[in-house]
């Protein structure tokens, strides 16, 4: 940024001209010779490199604890320019820099002096890359590692703080600046596959940011994080860069847009705040990654830990000098943009003084400046300031204010936090990736699996026809066979023996009419003929025996072969059984793989809903969420006296209470008229509403009554209100017992399921979460359907009924957790059971208050009881269990979240195997 509008000056803003530099130094004696008396304004203790936020160890906790680092002041001369070497020849410089003490002198006369330290002192002979490696090197490294940095340029107009942040070094690239030489830094650490960086480039001129990329876009608004009070740009343009000469040249397209004047101290003078935003995206290399084991065909996921990202913000800010209207000679647009620059800038002194000074109050709201620096001086980012001098002792109140702020500065400290964090979108995408590769190997699987079984089958009908039908007609040729040749031999003997019979009976017959003696003998010789034929038949018969055995024996053999094959066949049914067993193991793998991505999907869709609803609430009107929060507040301390607007001439409730009386007004709800019955239980709801009156309605029996409405009747008002009415009676532990005695829970589950006003649903869930407090009913009104109906109240969505849904969770949690502790309940939460714990999960970050308290307490409860450890750990609350007991509001949910991780056998062992530290 030149100085003079001669044709020596020093120009800071483009390189392309430099003076010489002086050769010597100002001397710090008086013109007699005397001696000059030092007097120390301010001198600082020198700390560690930690403390002053330029280096430290780096926390990998990245909790909210942070790491104390103060602010980082260097002072930086510039040299004398043309003109201030031909006005001021005779004069002495008014500043004296002594670098090896890191000390700055001021001269205030020729006897008098001020004596400052800072962190660094910079000598006009300073070249850039020394600049950039004591003021920005040790920031820049911290963005690299998690954290926010800030590197900010401040001092009057024409002292070298655009040279110093923005040359871009085309002509020299010794002169590159601080922007360009923290880009090539960043690019040479970070891995582009994995890794990436995104880059905005606005001003802020007359306290509105415009984008120094997309000059259309001039008015961007800034937004900051409820919760954390993060500031950020949502309308900015974001730039991916890829290398140093897209870099390069994005910074000269925002240089052309930047307002610039020529003033009477420079020609070429901003006349905005630049602001450069640099985003860092790593990914850390896990060792406990998506791991898997290979085991025959099957791939078992055996971790599922999603990728660590760690995200670093780099702002770098060129502020407008500030400069007196007398000296630079300011009127019109220029006078007025004059003022903006001295009136930003002096917030930002107001700022830094109430940090200085540990005020109460920090006015960050009086600027828009002071509000995007929020994070930068007291807030969580590593800052390190450059302050700007000249050495004319014409502007010696401008060099001692800006000395005194960079001082200020000094003081200020801030708490830098590890911004680290789970990247659930990169394991979802490596999930599916895996999925995909699982199906398709599981698919070429089962082919093959079922080729191989259609083989085995195929092969084996094959064997056990053949077998069938060889034996078959093996054994029909035998029987055949046998057959024939047994009818042929029967054949054979009849004739034989016919023949014998004839013989013998003619021989008989001959020898009739001989004497006995000769038909004796003659007989015997006859005989002996017919004896040798049965012998040989005999012959016949055993040989005919013989065959059958043989036959029989062929029999068995082919049935022990039938046998064999019959026992293939079975172990080829085994083989199939077992291989569709292993098709099934296989579908449960990859149901249980979609069930994880699932569970991550509603993870992220849950933090898309949350952000969405953070956006719109910080849109709607401030009067509209002051009213929503005292009536989210109203519903959870008591459900609110019901009231009849349409009756406002009648009589108080309490004098109609004494002069109608109860029992009259009892009666009332069963009038045929509807509109008298809505009138009577409104009136009843309201005396209910009072403690006093609550045992009268009891005894006069209007429990009875109110809970016969809600079982005979469909109105929808006469439901909300006899509901409200219930809620009321069911805050005292006896109406309780007499609630659930006369199925009280059951009407009630019913009337939710039935209803869809949410006013009716939120006095239901309240008179069920008032019921959910009593020890001795829990079993009961689990059983009778109580946790179903509020899990199922959440269909409604509305912010009231969740919050009382909350309510009776964390009031039937509390009870489970007392029981737990005195003995008398084993096993699972009945809550887990009924699946509580996943919406209870899936809602412990949302932006409602009142519902966030209650599960946050729910949370604690269900953990305190170690059956519930591994359900816990299973679905994810062990992460809620860590940030509850880090971020909660309140002390005693935030002890009681530590001192239940602490003394969790299974939440310590998994906390170990996470490597995530909770002291």
């Amino acid at each position: 940024m030149s100085t003079t509008s001669g044709a020596g000056a020093l120009n800071y803003r483009n390189g392309t001209q430099r003076s010489s530099l002086r050769t010597q130094s100002s001397t710090s004696t008086s013109s007699g010779g005397q001696k000059s008396s030092v007097k120390s304004k301010s001198v600082l203790r020198k700390s560690s490199p930690a403390a002053l936020g330029g280096g430290g160890s780096k926390s990998g906790s990245g909790g909210d604890a942070g790491v104390p680092g103060r602010v980082r002041v260097a002072v930086r001369l510039r040299p004398r320019n043309g003109e201030e070497l031909i006005a001021d020849a005779d004069f002495a410089d008014c500043v004296e820099l002594q670098p090896e003490l890191k000390r700055l002198k001021l001269r205030k006369n020729n006897w008098d002096t001020d004596t400052f330290e800072f962190d660094e002192v910079l000598t006009e002979y300073a070249s850039q890359k020394r600049v950039y490696e004591v003021v920005a090197k040790p920031v820049v490294e911290g963005v690299l590692d998690g954290y926010n940095g800030t590197i900010m340029a401040y001092g009057q107009t024409g002292t070298g703080k655009t040279y110093t942040l923005g040359q871009l070094g085309e002509e020299d690239v010794a002169d590159r600046g601080i922007m360009v030489r923290a880009m090539e830094d960043i690019l040479a650490e970070v891995s582009l596959e994995t890794d990436s960086i995104s880059v905005s480039y606005l001003q802020l001129y007359m306290e509105t940011v415009q984008d120094l990329l997309d000059p259309s876009n001039d008015n961007i608004a800034i937004v900051e994080d409820p919760k954390n009070g993060d500031v950020s740009l949502p309308g900015a343009t974001l730039v991916e860069i890829r290398d140093q000469q897209s870099f390069l040249e994005l910074l000269q397209l925002g240089e052309a847009h930047r307002f610039a004047a020529n003033t009477k101290l420079n020609t070429e003078s901003s006349r905005s705040h630049a602001i450069l935003m640099v985003n860092v995206r790593r990914s850390l290399k896990t060792r406990d990654g998506l791991s898997s084991e290979s085991n025959g065909n099957s791939h078992m996921t055996k971790s599922l830990k999603p990728p660590v990202v760690r995200k670093g913000k780099l702002v770098v800010v060129d502020l407008a000098g500030s400069e007196r209207i007398n000296k630079s000679g300011s009127e019109g647009h220029t006078l007025e943009e004059a003022k903006s620059i001295n009136l930003s800038l002096s917030a930002l002194g107001k700022c830094i003084n109430a940090l200085a000074e540990n005020s109460s109050h920090v006015p960050f709201r009086d600027s828009k400046l002071t509000r995007l620096l929020r994070d930068s001086f007291g807030g969580t980012a590593r800052t390190s300031l450059v302050i700007t001098i000249g050495p004319s002792p014409r502007h010696r109140g401008e060099t001692t204010s800006t000395i005194m702020f960079g001082q200020r500065a000094m003081k200020v400290e801030n708490m830098v936090k590890l911004k680290e964090e789970f990247d659930y979108k990169s394991l979802s995408r490596r999930l599916e990736v895996q999925l995909d590769n699982l199906i398709e190997e599981n698919e070429r699987q089962q082919k093959a699996f079922v080729d191989e079984i259609e083989r085995i089958t195929v092969e084996a009908h094959n064997q056990i026809s053949e077998a069938e039908k060889r034996y078959a007609n093996a054994l029909e040729d035998e029987k055949q066979r046998y057959q024939n040749d047994y009818m042929e031999s029967i054949k054979k003997l009849e004739e034989n023996w016919s023949k014998n019979q004839k013989k013998l009976a003619a021989e008989r017959l001959a020898l009739g009419e001989k004497n006995g003696l000769d038909i004796t003998s003659n007989g015997n010789r006859s005989i002996a003929p017919a004896l040798e034929e049965v012998s040989e038949l005999k012959k016949l018969l055993q040989k005919e025996a013989q065959s059958k055995m043989a036959a029989e024996e062929e029999v068995n053999r082919l049935k022990h072969q039938l046998t064999e094959f019959k026992k293939v066949e079975a172990s080829g049914n085994s083989e199939i059984m077992r291989l569709h067993k292993m098709l099934e193991n296989e579908t449960q793998q990859k149901e249980k793989l979609e069930g994880e991505i699932a569970t991550l999907h509603s993870q992220l869709l849950q933090l898309s809903l949350t952000a969405d609803e953070t956006r719109r609430n910080l849109e709607q009107h401030g009067s509209e969420k002051t009213s929503s929060a005292r009536d989210s507040l109203m519903s959870q301390l008591r459900l609110p006296q019901i009231q009849d607007p349409g009756n406002a001439e009648k009589p108080p409730v309490a004098r109609l209470f004494e002069q109608v009386g109860l029992q009259k007004i009892l009666s009332l709800l069963e009038a045929e008229d509807a509109d008298v019955r809505i009138h009577a239980v409104k009136v009843v709801a309201n005396l209910a509403a009072e403690e006093a009156n609550q045992q009268q309605i009891v005894e006069a029996g209007g429990l009875t009554s109110l809970l016969m409405l809600l079982k005979n009747t469909e109105d929808e008002t006469i439901h909300r209100v006899a509901a409200g009415a219930i809620a009321n009676l069911a805050m005292n532990e006896t109406n309780q017992e007499l609630i659930m005695d006369q199925g009280g829970i059951g009407l009630l589950s019913s009337t939710a399921a039935n209803a869809e006003d949410p006013q009716t649903l939120r006095m239901v869930a309240g008179a069920i979460a008032n019921l959910c407090g009593n020890d001795k009913l829990q079993t009961k009104l689990r059983s009778e359907g109580g946790i179903a109906a509020l899990l199922g109240m959440v269909r409604c969505g509305h912010p009231d009924v969740l919050a009382q849904v909350a309510r009776g969770i964390a009031n039937f949690a509390k009870c489970e957790s007392r029981a737990s502790t005195q003995g008398t309940k084993r096993g699972k939460s009945l809550l887990i059971e009924d699946g509580a714990l996943s919406w209870i999960v899936q809602n412990a970050k949302t932006e409602t208050a009142a519902i966030r308290r209650h599960i946050e307490l729910a949370l604690c409860h269900l953990a305190q009881h170690e059956g519930n450890a591994k359900e816990m750990v299973k679905e994810g609350a062990i992460w809620e269990l860590v940030r509850i007991s880090r971020d909660c509001s309140r002390e005693d949910i935030r002890s009681l979240a530590h001192r239940t991780l602490t003394s969790s056998p299974t939440f310590l062992t998994e906390l170990r195997r996470l490597r995530v530290d909770i002291r």
